[in-house]
């Protein structure tokens, strides 16, 4: 094990970066349990599974796809989750070994885009929930104030308060994290059946919230829908399998991050798809049509105290997962960039920024863009890297890694002036198998998305569906190919 002290010299290290001491590896099993209960009941894990009902298919359709996609992207997640927990090393730093020193901001950098987005997006939904909230209580004139560029500017000043919340809590460090996660999963859980049983109320049972028919049936209209759904789905944690490692450095133990992962990521997301699915269902049962957007649900509740309470606790769910899941993985991967002039906290406040200039309440106006486009073509492109590290971590260096040299500019991470010709080819390669073919839906003759019907490049359409896991068995595979030719050649 390499000091700690003597890598914070390297132009290549600061504090962050550098391996957890053990001595500060306290997390066990139920902080990531807590963990994944805080970051799977939150407002886009509902209006993934609320969004699949809005789509066509029932109940039992919805959880399927959702528990299928999530016990498939645990795989990958507690593979590259190994090297953080036994060398106490980011993401960032892990990717160096497979991408090289320099190399690794190229999928360091990718996910910071992607968490800077979903940063944006569970903050604008956040800031809905104070905007309602503070509806309740000031009634007509705050939920229609004037408007600024066609949004009433009551609402970007609750965007803006919720945003602020969020960056004082991450940018007190990884701790302070730690302790709002353990608190707010069961407050959390508390919310959604309290949604369950309004819901239940106002439907006269639970039997109108069960008995709402699929419009896609079990033919060929379902199967249309399932794949490119399950891609998207796994698309929503496939980010996570990334940068887990910035989560389980802090691992007292292997047992640790792989139980804690294990209870919580397939059993919570599927007993919150359980519960939102219903909750929809509920809602198209009472209102005519599934509102999949539980916050739009909280406010129409008739009992003000039982509203406010909903909307307090959708607030608490996207706080917990937005800066846990959002916010430490890009605060890491910037710093990366620049180690010597950004922190962890100054990769914080830049995600934050970012999170507000990419307008993330485009992103989330259409499920059709939202679960097909959006998922679906970031969870190609990261499905290809998390092949890359799990071919390199797994079958090139079986689990084996030179800690010091992961901070140098010499040694065998650093290839060709930093980078690894081999892993970007694989990027490359698995990137457009994966996302080359995507494609926007058309509803009623109206293109829903920024690509073409046919596809970027139509004769890869057919490939997009599965763009996840076509990104991560292509990846793997050119990746160990191109790494095993190499080893061969030196050894001639």
């Amino acid at each position: 094990m390499s000091d700690p002290a003597a890598l914070e010299g390297s132009r290549f290290a600061n504090a962050d970066l550098v391996p957890v001491p053990i001595a500060r590896r306290t997390w066990g099993t139920y902080n990531y349990l807590a963990l994944w209960v805080g970051m799977a009941h939150c407002i886009p894990s509902w209006t993934l599974a609320s969004g699949l009902v809005a789509l066509g298919m029932d109940w039992k359709q919805a959880v399927l796809t959702i528990a299928l996609a999530n016990v498939i992207v645990l795989g990958p997640m507690l593979l590259t989750g190994h090297a953080g927990t036994k060398y106490g090393i980011p993401f960032p730093v892990f990717a160096r070994a497979s991408f090289g020193v320099r190399g690794a901001n190229l999928p360091a950098m990718v996910r910071a885009a992607v968490a800077c987005c979903w940063f944006g997006i569970q903050t604008w939904i956040g800031g809905e929930g104070i905007f309602l909230l503070a509806g309740k209580l000031f009634g007509h004139s705050w939920l229609n104030a004037g408007s600024i560029a066609g949004t009433p500017w009551t609402q970007w000043l609750s965007f803006g308060v919720f945003w602020l919340v969020e960056v004082a809590i991450i940018t007190r460090g990884m701790e302070t994290l730690r302790r709002v996660e353990n608190w707010a999963a069961p407050l959390v859980i508390v919310g959604a059946l309290v949604l369950l049983g309004f819901m239940a109320a106002k439907a006269g049972g639970f039997g109108p919230l069960l008995d709402q028919p699929s419009r896609l049936g079990w033919g060929n209209g379902f199967w249309k829908v399932f794949f490119p759904s399950l891609m998207g789905m796994i698309g929503f944690w496939s980010t996570l399998s990334l940068n887990i490692p910035d989560f389980t450095r802090f691992g007292g133990s292997q047992r640790a991050q792989l139980w804690g992962q294990a209870l919580g990521l397939p059993t919570t997301m599927t007993l919150f798809a359980i519960l939102s699915v219903l909750v929809t269902s509920g809602s198209q049962a009472v209102y005519g049509a599934p509102i999949w957007d539980p916050i739009a649900l909280s406010a129409k509740m008739s009992n003000t105290v039982g509203a406010l309470f909903a909307l307090l606790i959708v607030m608490v769910a996207t706080l917990s997962v937005n800066i846990a899941a959002n916010v430490v993985s890009p605060a890491y991967d910037l710093s990366n960039l620049l180690p010597r002039l950004v922190s962890f906290r100054t990769g914080a406040l830049i995600t934050g920024v970012v999170g507000i200039l990419i307008m993330p309440w485009k992103l989330i106006a259409n499920p059709h863009v939202y679960i097909f486009t959006w998922l679906g073509f970031v969870g190609g492109l990261l499905g290809t890297v998390a092949g890359i590290l799990v071919a390199d971590y797994w079958i090139v260096r079986r689990t084996r890694l030179a800690l010091g040299e992961l901070y140098g500019a010499e040694g065998r991470y650093w290839y060709t002036g930093g980078w690894n010709p081999r892993a970007v080819a694989a990027f490359v390669i698995g990137g457009v198998l994966a996302v080359g073919g995507s494609y926007s839906t058309v509803v009623k003759g109206v293109k829903q998305g920024p690509f073409p019907a046919d596809g970027v490049i139509p004769f890869l359409k057919p490939l997009a569906d599965y763009g996840w896991a076509v990104g991560l068995a292509s990846a793997l595979l050119v990746y160990t190919l191109l790494s095993l030719n190499h080893s061969r050649n030196q050894d001639n």
